[in-house]
């Protein structure tokens, strides 16, 4: 089966041998993807919406595999019960989106060793989340397809992990000097920003120029809160240029 290059880059990240759900599987093209190719011994593919999960269904019966792909409709994490799958994939959605169902289904992620999440925007609220529920990033990505740019980010339960989220938020300083607080490195990525790629930086020119329009429009305001939040849009826009700089900058 050909998967996107999106779909592909969570196949990707994971393990042989797991038992994956993936929520919100439309077609359940990921969850066909991965047994047919032996990294799934078996899968659930969850959907809430009726015209996905018939269609998901369909999917599996045509590819053969409904004896090692089930296929439940349900919100979110509650098609799963606890310790039926290892590994949970989340793509297509807005982080904030993910990091709900995430919460919602807390209960869920008893035996979870992994988490591959492809957020469309709010990669940021996402990582927050992961960082205060004792998740820690081991892999992030980011790549563009038919115009759009998408990040994966791949996290393990942070206990037993040999990585920690206080070495990945520790500050850290661009090798031009800029030094990135715990905040940005939430906003930049803090994998991504260590190893910038053009597609990185082609993100950050998007982010740059939409700050900016919106800044423009704040300061048409007559609002009372306008002068600080043009002060709060203004260090955005300087850090994100100076970060741009930087990275040119070191390139060969």
């Amino acid at each position: 089966m050909k998967l996107s290059n999106r779909l592909q880059a969570i196949l990707n990240r994971i393990p042989p041998g797991s038992r994956m759900a993936d929520i919100g599987s439309d077609h359940a093209l990921l969850p066909s993807a991965a047994v047919q190719a032996g990294v799934c011994l078996s899968a659930i593919a969850g959907e809430v919406n009726q015209g996905p999960y018939e269609a998901a269904q369909r999917q599996v019966r045509q590819e053969g595999l409904a004896g090692s792909i089930s296929v439940r409709k349900g919100d979110g994490l509650q098609v799963l019960e606890p310790g039926e799958a290892d590994v949970i994939t989340i793509a297509g959605m807005g982080g904030s989106l993910i990091a709900a169902i995430l919460n919602n289904g807390r209960d869920k992620l008893t035996g979870v060793s992994r988490l591959v999440l492809q957020p469309n925007v709010g990669e940021d609220i996402l990582r927050k989340w992961l960082l205060a529920h004792g998740w820690v990033l081991v892999d992030e990505c980011i790549l563009e397809e038919d115009g759009k740019i998408y990040e994966v980010l791949t996290a393990v339960p942070e206990e037993g992990s040999e990585s920690s989220n206080g070495m990945l938020y520790q500050e850290y300083t661009l090798d031009c000097g800029i030094l990135l607080s715990a905040d940005w490195l939430l906003r930049f990525g803090p994998i991504l920003i260590k190893q910038p790629t053009s597609v990185f930086a082609e993100k950050w020119s998007s982010e740059l120029r939409k700050t900016e329009g919106v800044l423009a429009m704040v300061e048409q305001s007559q609002l009372p809160t306008a002068e600080v939040k043009a002060k709060e849009l203004k260090d955005h826009i300087h850090m994100i240029k100076e970060v741009l700089s930087c990275l040119r900058k070191d390139k060969p």
